[in-house]
């Protein structure tokens, strides 16, 4: 009895059906996406290269997403409408990113609107399962902290803007990326 119940909150593997190497491309993606994420690269990429780096950006978690979705199906939470809401997000995000004409408030509202689904879903996930699908819960949520709102929170607090404490923000904030692709692409890929 105590096996069976183990067993239904310890996932550390989900079954989604996706070709190994999209997943993979999925996983490049998004550590492309933490290097984007350092402050020179960033503008030069915004004055650049726009298409690429929303390419780069929607890629990696709209694969992973959809993988876990997929993959998460037979469990007994599975989750399908968080899911659906943050691919749907990440596909406006992914518009108003590839769409320079389009009013900064549509882009803003989209941003919020991901902090909104990204930092409660990781919790639920946190809380309802253990293994690898609990670290992917609390992982998101961490990596919505600290890439998005902490260096809002930073910037509105007017914090001082020196060089360590700027280089300490970015370390934090390309780490956690990174560690957030490898943890998405651990529950997606056998071992």
């Amino acid at each position: 009895m105590e096996e069976s119940i183990k067993s239904k909150y310890a996932v550390n593997y989900v079954d989604s059906g996706l070709p190994r190497w999209l997943i993979e491309l999925a996983f490049v993606c998004m550590l492309i996406q933490a290097a984007i994420n350092y402050t020179p690269v960033l503008h030069w990429m915004e004055d650049n290269a726009q298409w690429a780096r929303a390419i780069v950006q929607a890629f990696g978690p709209l694969v992973m997403y959809f993988g876990l979705m997929r993959g998460m199906r037979p469990l007994y939470r599975p989750f399908t409408y968080w899911w659906w809401a943050i691919i749907a997000l990440n596909v406006a995000g992914f518009c108003t990113d590839l769409l320079p004409f389009l009013p900064y408030q549509i882009g803003l509202a989209v941003a919020v609107s991901l902090m909104l689904v990204y930092l409660p879903f990781g919790m639920l996930l946190a809380v309802s399962y253990r293994g690898q699908l609990h670290l992917v819960g609390l992982w998101m949520a961490l990596y919505i902290l600290i890439s998005a709102i902490a260096p809002v929170l930073w910037f509105l607090l007017g914090a001082p803007d020196s060089g360590f404490i700027n280089a300490t923000m970015e370390a934090l904030t390309i780490g956690v990326i990174i560690i957030y692709a490898f943890v998405l692409r651990k529950i997606l890929i056998a071992q």
